[in-house]
């Protein structure tokens, strides 16, 4: 019964046969286009959000073996990428016992600066584009395992071509290491099915071990590998294999675990001895907002069954997604929403693709692409992994999809084939859908990140649904400056997603600074006049209000209804123009106002406070900011004026995006009510 879809298949492929010469110069051919549009881009697009600290991260790993510089996700694909800096002669900042986050962000961004930052970023992209070779080599010969030599050769060329693999195939980061990772374990799994053995049952535990190092969603290889145990003991009738295949899987979590602390060196402390974790572990775990997670996450720190670095990342996870908000089709919401990995995928997948899996689908539901172990493999792993994004709140990017397609791509291959061998004529249908799958590739390069289908309007109509890493994820500074210097501008305005994380001016960006979350974070220092003339530089992470909020809280919302002069890699606008910008002066004046305050000079940051309020009289921080100053100054009537004020403001513009001020508040007003 298992076998009726792979006979099916090698009796198609007769009709259409290629030499093993032949097929193995189309996979080399291949390999090349890929490495060549991964180091291209790699060349062309500038350092995103988190690629500095993750390099950082990693070269620490290496050199001191700290793990807690940053948890925030496992260390492999962090050493990998370290691995070409080992032998070079670095400036590298000493650590400044800051907390954990805070630590790896300022640190990574020291680290590629003061060193030559392109040629560090090149050589780390390079080691961390082995994931994607790996990848792209095992799902061709994936395919030829399951459903013949061109199978797997579709499966490939679809794969090398995809805008949003070459968007992330190179960058110091975790989402096609992952990808990597998950198929690469599910494959080897398949390939046990077939023909058990205790080599084959090794290498699971092996690539699984290695999934749950990449990141933590390599931990759902365990309920893919059990669903499969399940669905292939009900097809065959037989519940003694679900107990080999449940013994099966205890073993392949034995040997993961083993894996996994191999990596962190059979040490539970994240730090070298005489180092501890900022913040410890059991004050970050008051963090988590779910008391149960925080309770499981407590008793594996208690019995010491994973390393303590491991359990903060996975805190993180919690902590980070509660606390993240998302923007989708225009809104910013606090948290998440079940539609968006959905709408994201039909958004950002290739209509190539897409039209291939719609017939996939069909041929499924109709019986033609029969049920069979091959299927199952590939539909199971998906569908596991789909519902669990979407019970996610954690709706930042497409990219958090990029393991599915692994398992698709083969899928539409599989299809591909089974209509070739019905009609002929089918072969001129695929063809063409690859020659559009690849022009669609050439065409954005190398701006692969704001990659959208035709059929939502393009990568120009990408940020009306989408934002962060869907489209700007900080890449856009070297086309930036080509941009600036071809018009012969110098003086400008930039208000950028990832500034204070990134050195704009290592990329000759001369525009002055307007106020972001980041830059507040950072506090980064600002002068921003209520008006200004542009060009004014406007990148879509922050445009779109996902760190302010929408609608009044957001400085640059003026900036949403203009049509920009132009649109630098899709996620970078400007604008040409004069322009009122009252909430951004009043938030750069309240921020020097708590600078000042902080160095014990309140009357200057009174002064200060006061003039952001002028400019921004409902604006929570501002009018928080001017209440505290004021009960520095022991003048609590007045102070408790200001955060009523704030705590209107908190109630009644856009409540769910503020509601955290509002305890705040309340408990300030409380405290000066019982002075």
């Amino acid at each position: 019964m298992w076998n009726d879809l792979s006979k099916g298949h090698s009796m198609t492929n007769d009709s259409v046969k290629l030499s093993r010469k032949a097929t193995a110069c189309l996979v080399l051919a291949l390999l090349f286009a890929l490495v060549f549009q991964l180091a291209s881009a790699s060349r062309e697009n500038s350092i995103t959000w988190d690629e500095g600290h993750h390099l950082f991260d990693g070269y620490n790993i290496w050199k001191q073996a700290d793990y807690g510089l940053n948890p925030e996700v496992p260390p492999l694909v962090k050493m990998v990428a370290a691995m070409p800096l080992l032998r070079m002669s670095l400036n590298v900042p000493p650590q400044q016992g800051r907390p954990a986050q805070t630590e790896a962000f300022l640190d990574g961004r020291d680290f590629m600066f003061r060193n030559d930052a392109d040629k560090l970023l090149f050589r780390a992209r390079m080691a961390s584009a082995v994931f994607m070779l790996v990848l792209a080599v095992a799902v061709f010969s994936a395919g030829c395992e399951m459903f013949g030599s061109l199978a797997g050769l579709l499966a490939l060329a679809f794969l090398v071509f995809d805008p949003n693999f070459l968007a992330h195939g190179a960058l110091v980061t975790t989402d096609v290491a992952i990808s990597c990772c998950i198929f690469v374990a599910l494959y080897l799994a398949y390939r046990y099915t077939k023909r058990p053995s205790l080599v084959r049952l090794l290498l699971v535990g092996l690539a699984t071990g290695l999934a749950i190092v990449t990141k933590f969603t390599g931990l759902l290889v365990f309920p893919m590998l059990f669903l499969l145990a399940i669905v292939e003991s009900i097809y065959v009738r037989d519940w003694r294999l679900l107990a080999r295949r449940a013994l099966a899987l205890l073993i392949v979590a034995a040997l993961s675990l083993a894996v996994l602390w191999s990596f962190y060196g059979f040490r539970y402390s994240a730090r070298p001895e005489g180092h501890d974790i900022n913040p410890p572990l059991a004050e970050y775990l008051r963090q988590v907002p779910n008391p149960q997670d925080a309770h499981r996450l407590a008793l594996l720190a208690r019995t010491r069954i994973l390393p303590e670095a491991y359990i903060y990342g996975l805190a993180n996870t919690k902590i980070t997604e509660n606390a993240d908000t998302s923007y989708f089709f225009g809104r910013i919401y606090p948290h998440g929403t079940w539609l968006y990995f959905p709408a994201a995928f039909l958004i950002k997948s290739t209509l190539p693709f897409l039209l291939l899996l719609a017939l996939a689908l069909t041929l499924i539901a109709t019986r033609r692409l029969k049920q069979g172990r091959e299927l199952l493999f590939l539909l199971i792993p998906p569908a596991v992994y789909v519902a669990v994004a979407m019970q996610s709140h954690m709706n930042i990017g497409h990219r958090h999809l990029l393991p599915i397609y692994p398992f698709l791509y083969l899928l539409v291959a599989a299809a591909a084939i089974y209509l070739i061998g019905t009609n002929r004529r089918w072969t001129y249908a695929i063809a063409a859908l690859f020659l559009w799958q690849v022009a669609a590739s050439v065409r954005i390069a190398p701006a692969y990140m704001a990659y959208g289908n035709e059929a939502w309007g393009g990568p120009a109509s990408v940020h009306k649904y989408l934002s962060d890493a869907n489209d700007d994820w900080g890449q856009q500074l070297k086309s930036a400056k080509q941009y600036l210097d071809s018009r012969g501008i110098k003086d400008c305005w930039i208000a950028y997603f990832v500034d204070g994380v990134v050195d704009t001016s290592y990329y000759g960006i001369p525009c002055k600074r307007l106020p972001t979350i980041n830059t507040m974070w950072l506090n980064l220092p600002l002068d921003v006049p209520p008006e200004i003339d542009g060009p004014v530089l406007i990148s879509d992470g922050v445009l779109t209000g996902i760190d302010y909020g929408q609608g009044e809280l957001n400085p640059y919302e003026q900036f949403r209804t203009l049509r920009p002069t132009s649109a630098i890699q899709y996620g970078l606008f400007v604008y040409d123009g004069h322009f009122k910008v009252s909430l951004a002066s009043a938030h750069a004046k309240a921020q020097r106002a708590r600078n000042l305050l902080a160095e014990n000079r309140p009357e200057e940051a009174l002064v200060e406070a006061e003039q952001a309020a002028a400019l921004a009289p409902e604006s929570v921080p501002v009018q928080t900011t001017l209440g505290d100053i004021l009960t520095q100054l022991h003048r609590p009537h007045e102070a408790q004026s200001h955060y009523h004020q704030a705590l209107i403001s908190a109630e009644t513009i856009e409540p769910e995006l503020q509601a955290s001020s509002v305890h705040i508040l309340q408990s300030k007003i409380a405290a000066l009510a019982t002075q």
